[in-house]
């Protein structure tokens, strides 16, 4: 008995140490294994970050060259530049110099002033208020500011905010422009189109506006309580984080990095200062930012920034309300254009490359003010978008998004073999 016993606890004995020598053997390389278990996954992603950076040092030559050709040639004397493609910023940068007899030259963070993009923000807002059940675009102008009036009684009982913010009020073109540069507040000026005749009614024909688009400032002042420099930086510039934005002169004038504005006598470029009109009509173009904030606006229209603002609210700014005819704007000359109409503070385009492509939209504006002169463009079929800031008139505004265009679509676009053996 004693003898198997001391059989078994000899066979218990042998099984043992088997077991730890077995759980302690580890095998040649094991290491590397258990660190890379998807090499195929790892190759890919190492693929993807090189493509980033050939497509990356490609767009940036690309446009050194071209903005370089356009200083060269007297065209510009400064420009910023931001190009987002879905959630990333692919540029934020700056080209030539911010005053033509400085030596410090534009870069991202440089400041300018923004003109009538402005207004793009100015629909947006809406649309974000009417989301809140704040006012809605339907909404007549008359039942906020009763001292409105603009043609007859029945006239001014039509107008809608929605009539506003797409230039269709029935108002002359750029009726009291003159009192906006004036200097006269919003408030005053909307009492004053009763002494104004309507050419149309209202809803029915496109004329562009200054003062009468700024009514709608009041409108969301008597609806929230709030003016409209605290609504945009509470709704949109806070949570986007766009710090450098600001809405009056005197915060513009104490940048140090700002881009001056420029005036052109003969080929020569004369620096000016900011003059500080319109300042009293943010909604048509008092918002002065720098291209990296412009970058971080353009992601959140293109719906990147849901929490902040969704893209079903956010659509109905950028449904076309009413028809730009014609063929004489500059926009209307970009290659493959079909039909422009207009939102609320933003351009519809429709676009088409040749008769086979798929038609494109774009979401555009243009903004002018004291020699700045900017585009900003929208392309949401490709989720991309591009803003060009430039510190004075220029030729090159009006082919600068579709010639970005094309030199975002040539890199982009365009296949490029990378050795496997990465």
């Amino acid at each position: 008995m004693s003898r198997t016993k001391l059989f078994l606890g000899a066979i218990i004995m042998v099984l043992l140490l088997f077991v730890l020598t077995a759980s302690s053997f580890k095998p040649e390389h094991s290491k590397a294994i258990i660190s890379d278990p998807n090499p195929v996954k790892t190759l890919a992603e190492k693929r993807e970050i090189k493509l980033y950076s050939i497509r990356q040092k490609a767009l940036n030559e690309a446009l050194i060259g071209y903005f370089d050709k356009a200083i060269r040639s007297g065209d510009i004397v400064g420009a910023g530049v931001s190009i987002v493609s879905g959630d990333s910023v692919i540029l934020s940068d700056g080209y030539g110099k911010r005053s033509f007899n400085g030596k410090d030259n534009v870069d991202g963070e440089t400041l300018f002033r923004l003109g009538s993009i402005s207004k793009g923000f100015t629909g947006v807002l809406a649309a974000n208020l009417e989301s809140e059940g704040k006012l809605h675009l339907d909404d007549k102008v008359a039942d906020y500011l009763p001292n409105f009036h603009f043609g007859d009684k029945l006239n001014t009982q039509k107008i809608e905010v929605a009539h506003l913010l797409s230039h269709t009020t029935g108002t002359p073109y750029h009726s009291y422009t003159d009192l906006v540069e004036a200097g006269l507040d919003i408030s005053s000026i909307s009492e004053k189109f009763n002494k104004v005749n309507p050419i149309s009614t209202p809803g029915t024909q496109y004329s562009y506006q200054n003062a009468m688009f700024s009514v709608s400032q009041e409108v969301m002042l008597k609806a929230t309580g709030k003016n409209i420099q605290t609504l945009l930086n509470d709704k949109f510039f806070e949570p986007l984080g766009m710090s450098s934005v600001s809405m009056d002169h005197k915060t513009l004038i104490n940048t140090k990095n700002i881009a001056l504005p420029h005036i052109k006598r003969g080929n020569r470029w004369r620096t000016v200062l900011p003059r500080d009109n319109y300042y009293n009509a943010i909604a048509a173009g008092g918002i002065n930012a720098n291209s990296m904030d412009m970058a971080k606006w353009m992601r959140f229209l293109l719906g990147h920034n849901p929490e902040v603002m969704s893209k079903d609210a956010m659509a109905q700014v950028f449904k076309p309300f009413i028809e730009l005819k014609g063929h004489s704007k500059y926009y209307q000359k970009w290659p493959g254009h079909v039909k422009s109409s207009y939102g609320f503070g933003w351009r519809i385009h429709t676009m088409k490359e040749n008769d086979t492509a798929m038609e494109e939209t774009i979401w555009h504006h243009g903004g002018s003010v004291n020699n700045y002169r900017n585009e900003i463009a929208l392309f949401p079929d490709s989720d991309l978008g591009i803003c060009v800031l430039i510190n004075g008139p220029s030729k090159l505004i009006k082919t600068v998004i579709p010639d970005l265009r094309a030199i975002i679509k040539s890199i982009y676009e365009q296949e490029i073999a990378i050795a496997t053996s990465m």
